[in-house]
């Protein structure tokens, strides 16, 4: 049975196989296999949108993404998704790969989190295990800026920082650690 499995896994089609058959396609043909994808799915289309900065707020659909899976609707009965959210940051670095849009998604991420929590209690540690992972990321990230953009960020993470005392759970002390470490002159 284990030998069966190893066979199948070996026939499955990798990206090497694909660019063979796509460089047998002329534009014609690449253009409607693109239209084909951009009209399968929605992330096809918001992933070309983005990389070819289509439509006003490239961020946008990526915020509402975020917002989403970490504010959620409670009386709908909406759950939080901590993966969901991410997973919007990281197709944004696949789409477009801005470190400034990067950064701005990273620290919105913090933001929604930690008014979540603040607004709406919670307990899952969980959550604020990922906030906490998250506003270290956004601090490095952040770090790697021009300075006035990495002023207002970083700004915005010391409320992110300072909202996330009342959480409890020691988010705001680790918040508290990591940008006294992270923002040294």
């Amino acid at each position: 049975m284990a030998e069966n499995t190893k066979r199948q896994s070996k026939s499955l089609p990798t990206w090497t196989d694909v660019k063979a058959k796509l460089a047998d396609f002329d534009r014609a043909a690449l253009l409607g296999l693109i239209q084909s994808l951009y009209a399968a799915h929605k992330d096809n289309q918001m992933f070309l949108h983005s990389r070819f900065g289509l439509g006003g707020g490239v961020l946008e659909p990526y915020k509402k993404i975020i917002d989403r899976w970490l504010w959620p609707d409670v009386l709908r009965n909406q759950d939080t998704s901590v993966s969901q959210a991410k997973r919007a940051i990281s197709d944004y670095k696949k789409a477009v790969g801005d470190p400034e849009g990067v950064a701005e998604l990273m620290v919105f991420y913090c933001e929604q989190a930690a008014g979540f929590c603040s607004d709406i209690y919670s307990d899952d540690e969980g959550y604020f295990d990922a906030l906490v992972r998250m506003f270290e990321q956004a601090l490095k990230f952040v770090n790697a800026l021009s300075t006035d953009r990495r002023d207002d960020l970083v700004s915005r993470l010391g409320r992110v920082r300072t909202l996330s005392h009342k959480i409890g759970y020691g988010v705001g002390d680790d918040m508290d650690f990591m940008l006294s470490k992270y923002t040294r002159s």
